[in-house]
């Protein structure tokens, strides 16, 4: 790729946020609006601590959220907006051999919720953020994934009520514009949503509730005096009752036990700039989201509005280089669409987001700080469906109980939340996708 294939005003900005960025910025207060006393301090604006928030607020609790940035601008802005409850990458037979059967099926059922649960929580507060249950298409990049795939899903079906069929390659064309794979799987409880709408409509109606969201300020530390913590912010000082950890994939080094325990994993996207609908209706012709079996996932969709494809991966690097992901996007994107090689790029950008060791999220309590991170890859359903169940818990809500309750979250020796180990893995892994 060469720079003749992006747009005249290509930007190193996500596309969600053409829209979403000021009104995101509208709804963050700066550090000087920091109170020097809380009843709650949640730590990172993303879904996850604003979900929590809107719980806790709603509840008269009086709610700080901090974030280093601002509303929204970690992963909540920047992933692809797919969801579902990605039972393939939890791993039935996986969960089982480390945690037991009855565990395995309760925390894939809870996977569904996460995902119900959204599209409840959407409707019942009428966020407006064009969302779309029009299914996932999961493309088998070889042969033998088709196999794999078929017994993955039967099995599925037995335990989880899953609604998906497979498509055979010589009916494939009707789900996706492509021969790039060897048929595949339709999961018809998937969808996709427009994540800079969404997080925006979250944010408004936290503050709505009551309470604020400061930007640029970074918890630099956090100290415990009996039931009270203190959190330094710059040269401020915040004590609050409670405070929740919702940093996900930008966990700070300030929070150490956290940061040991959750892989930061950078997940790059690319927009094509506006083409004719009639293209992206012949790429996509019911809508739907899309994936493959391979190693380094690929995830797709077409854009709210039916003009573009936001196609997008994981990284080699750790650092957000746009130039090389941008690269590899593209070469993969003419792979699997030839139709767009005379597309340009008008958008690129990344975020990190947070794996765990057992491919699990966590949620819990260490120390007295609360915390709920962990989505590995699928946070939009889960870190709103966790970050409401974290707030219940810090409210002593009965229902705050999740499958996840009794699972330790576990570290690895010498690990300090520096994945220096990823790019070679994920070199690895892009080998033997060639295989």
């Amino acid at each position: 790729m060469t720079s003749n294939h992006l747009t005249a005003q290509f930007r190193n900005s996500p596309y969600w946020l053409d829209w979403a960025g000021p009104v995101l910025d509208e709804l963050t207060a700066g550090p000087e609006s920091l109170p020097t006393r809380a009843e709650v301090a949640i730590i990172g604006a993303g879904y996850t601590g604003l979900s929590a928030a809107l719980e806790l607020a709603r509840a008269g609790r009086h709610v700080v959220v901090l974030d280093a940035v601002g509303a929204g601008a970690g992963c909540s802005s920047k992933n692809g907006g797919l969801l579902g409850p990605s039972y393939h990458k939890l791993g039935l037979e996986g969960l089982a051999a480390s945690h037991g059967k009855d565990k395995a099926y309760k925390v894939i059922a809870e996977s569904r919720e996460c995902l119900e649960s959204l599209l409840d929580f959407i409707s019942s507060e009428k966020i407006d953020c064009d969302l779309r249950r029009t299914g996932r298409f999961r493309g088998a990049d070889q042969p033998k994934h088709y196999e794999d795939l078929a017994r993955e899903i039967e099995g599925l079906k037995k335990t989880v009520d899953l609604d998906a069929d497979m498509v055979s390659r010589a009916d494939q064309r009707a789900e996706i514009g492509s021969d790039a794979y060897y048929g595949g799987a339709v999961y018809h409880h998937d969808g996709h949503l427009d994540p800079g709408r969404y997080v925006a409509g979250l944010a408004s109606r936290v503050t709505d509730a009551g309470a604020a969201i400061l930007g640029q300020a970074a918890v630099t530390g956090v100290r415990q005096d009996g039931n009270v913590f203190t959190l330094s912010i710059g040269t401020r000082r915040l004590k609050a009752d409670q405070v929740l950890v919702a940093t996900n994939g930008y966990t700070p080094a300030a929070l150490g036990w956290f940061r040991r325990r959750v892989i930061p994993i950078r997940s790059a996207i690319i927009a094509t700039e506006a083409v004719e609908p009639s293209l992206i209706k012949e790429l996509s012709p019911k809508n739907r989201c899309f994936a493959g079996t391979s190693r380094l996932m690929l995830y797709y969709r077409p854009s709210p509005d039916g003009t573009r494809m936001i196609f997008g991966g994981r990284t080699f690097d750790l650092d957000d280089r746009p130039m090389a992901y941008t690269k590899d996007l593209y070469r993969q994107l003419i792979r699997i669409f030839p139709q767009l090689a005379d597309v340009k790029i008008s958008h690129c950008w990344s975020g990190t987001v947070a794996y765990t060791f057992d491919h699990v999220p966590h949620i819990g309590r260490h120390k007295g700080l609360y915390f709920a991170m962990g989505y590995c890859g699928s946070g939009v359903g889960r870190s709103t469906y966790y970050g409401n169940k974290i707030a219940k818990k810090m409210l002593g809500n009965p229902n705050g109980a999740t499958a996840l309750d009794d699972l330790a979250f576990r570290t690895r020796p010498f690990y300090t939340g520096t994945p220096w180990f990823l790019p070679a893995i994920l070199r690895w892994h892009a080998f033997m996708d060639k295989r």
